[in-house]
């Protein structure tokens, strides 16, 4: 007869808990983003007082002692490194428990893997991922992965679901470990419990990487914030002169703001509307001038080809982007849709929330734009926001048109795009 698998068994062994730290930079850094006025919640009963109570304090650690007495227990060294290096869109891999203790043979040590979305802080304290975690993964691991195979600890999970204004944003709230390393060592009242722990002679248990300075990601269209009143969005820059957004982005203004993030600074921009598409086309889309050109702006190489499956990056101000630059998400293109062999639609994977309208779609290796994004999903009768499901208008649509916009200077030429088919029509306004 075949043989059976033997039934996983976890050992459970005891702790004590030796302090609670407060790490200072990840609540500074916290307290700076993630602002009231916003309607930011971590939890998912919104009715929960305790919760609510609870999210003040998600800046304080608990520091746990295992008794050394556990036979067979021989914990690995568990390298990490600073998050000083990282730059947005390094693929991470996050490891926790679902569910806390409802079944743990069954879900302990879960992995899921995304990128880094956005950082913020003194040493990055806070980072942002879009690898999805669950509940009862709080505490668990944040780990970046070599090319040899080898994970390296970058940050701890501290919640797994972020709302902002009822709507879930699709990313994962981490602190990082070198900013709480920093904090637990502060401790005076673990000086000598410390000594014990990772600072004996031999092999520490905790040892820091010294990898140099990995190559950062590929250089994609430069996305800037669009701000009109009190309206805001993402727009690309498709030449340094001209963004382009979405019509409901620049809310009928006939000039807007946009900002660019460089050097951890914003430099502001005033931008006039040329164009904006009616709200009976399907297409949502706005082509703003700048009043002053910038240098260091990254135009875009436009994408050809556009494949199902095809892995791909979102860059937009979604999330808590308009604080500190633009988020990125990963995900792949889940749908192409075609209307006599025209590219009309595209749809993706990726989280997109709310201000990462207007923002680029780019492939992920070549940084190629494939499109902006237009709308995420929501479901108005149970009032429940999809961020892993947008649709994105095709640079298709509107490539054509600048180019001729660029020989011609009439802007003229974008009237085409009120006067679309009836079924074009038919296929976004599903989505509506």
């Amino acid at each position: 007869s075949p043989s059976r698998r033997e039934p996983l068994h976890n050992k459970e062994v005891p702790a004590q808990l030796i302090a609670l730290v407060n790490c200072l930079e990840f609540e500074e850094a916290f307290q700076t983003i993630f602002q009231e006025a916003d309607q930011w919640r971590f939890h998912c009963d919104e009715e929960d007082r305790e919760l609510m109570r609870d999210a003040r304090f998600l800046s304080w650690f608990a520091v746990l002692k295992i008794s050394e007495k556990v036979d067979g227990l021989r914990p690995a060294p568990v390298p990490w490194r600073s998050c000083s290096s990282l730059q947005k869109g390094h693929p991470v891999i996050a490891c926790g428990s679902p569910f806390g203790s409802l079944c743990p043979d069954l879900f302990i040590n879960t992995l899921s893997r995304g990128i880094i979305s956005n950082l913020a802080g003194e040493d990055s304290a806070v980072i942002l991922t879009d690898a999805r975690c669950l509940p009862g993964t709080e505490g668990g691991g944040v780990f970046v992965v070599k090319s040899t195979g080898q994970a390296h600890l970058i940050g701890v999970i501290v919640s797994p679901f972020c709302w902002k204004a009822n709507e879930w944003i699709g990313l994962t709230l981490v602190c990082s470990v070198q900013s709480l390393f920093r904090n637990v060592l502060r401790c005076a009242s673990l000086q000598g419990v410390l000594r014990d722990v990772w600072l004996n002679p031999g092999q520490p248990r905790l040892s820091l990487s010294t990898t140099a300075h990995e190559p950062g990601i590929g250089k994609y269209p430069t996305v800037c914030l669009v701000e009109s009143g009190s309206v805001w969005g993402s727009g690309v820059a498709v030449t340094p002169q001209l963004v382009v957004t979405c019509r409901h982005v620049v809310n009928g203004k006939s000039t807007v703001v946009l900002k660019f993030h460089h050097k951890q600074r914003f430099l502001h921009i005033t931008g006039d509307v040329l164009f904006a598409t009616k709200p009976s086309s399907p297409y949502d889309l706005a082509v703003v001038q700048m009043r002053d050109s910038i240098t260091h702006v990254v135009t875009p190489r436009m994408a050809d080809t556009f494949n199902q499956g095809d892995s791909v990056f979102v860059v937009g101000y979604g999330g808590m982007g308009r604080r500190c630059g633009p988020s990125l998400t990963s995900g792949v293109i889940s749908k192409a849709i075609r209307l006599k062999e025209q590219l009309v639609m595209l749809q993706s994977t990726c989280a997109v929330q709310a201000g990462a309208s207007g923002g680029a779609v780019v492939q992920r290796d070549s940084g190629e734009l494939l499109g902006i994004v237009s709308s995420n999903t929501r479901d108005l009768a149970v009032k429940v926001t999809y961020p892993h499901l947008n649709f994105i208008i095709p640079v298709t649509v509107f490539q054509r048109l600048l180019q001729q916009f660029h020989l011609k200077k009439n802007i003229s030429v974008f009237q085409v795009l009120n006067a679309t088919e009836v079924d074009v029509k038919k296929i976004w306004r599903l989505q509506e």
